[in-house]
């Protein structure tokens, strides 16, 4: 369960210090632009309807879910620490943005467009990435489950 949770993938100093300012850029801006306004605005935007494939669940539930993921699995990443996990976390809810609350929406932005799937799918590239790569050699992960080898698939 260790090495699920807290395998840092690559060891390579170069690459590693990519992750570290992919995973600290991505995080600060979801945070900040993202899960500490909704969590701001929590009393105005949880009268938003239901959406049909999470009807089951509250508008005030599923807010606070999205708001969870975002703010929580943020600072997850931003630190390196369960960074996979909070990556798929993060991930999955930006797959819920992009086909369910945006699902009639168009793919891309453009002249006149004020609503599209082109920034949940901007935010979920970079989580893809992340999923596959680990957190790097300059994360918690690292310090944690402490290898002199990256384990082999």
């Amino acid at each position: 369960m260790k090495k699920f949770l807290f395998d840092c993938g690559t060891r390579d100093a170069t690459a590693s210090f990519g992750i570290l300012a992919l995973r600290v850029m991505i995080g600060l801006m979801m945070l900040i632009g993202h899960g500490i306004p909704k969590i701001q605005n929590f009393e105005k935007l949880k009268t938003l309807p239901d959406f049909a494939p999470f009807s089951f669940i509250s508008p005030t539930v599923g807010l606070m879910l999205c708001s969870g993921a975002e703010v929580g699995a943020s600072v997850l990443i931003i630190l390196g620490l369960a960074t996979r996990p909070a990556a798929f976390l993060l991930g999955f809810n930006m797959v819920i943005a992009a086909f369910a609350v945006l699902g009639s929406a168009v793919w891309f932005m453009g002249p006149g467009v004020t609503v599209s799937k082109e920034p949940a799918l901007l935010y979920l590239v970079p989580m893809i990435a992340i999923i596959l790569t680990g957190a790097g050699a300059y994360s918690f992960d690292a310090g944690i489950l402490q290898e002199s080898k990256r384990r082999r698939w």
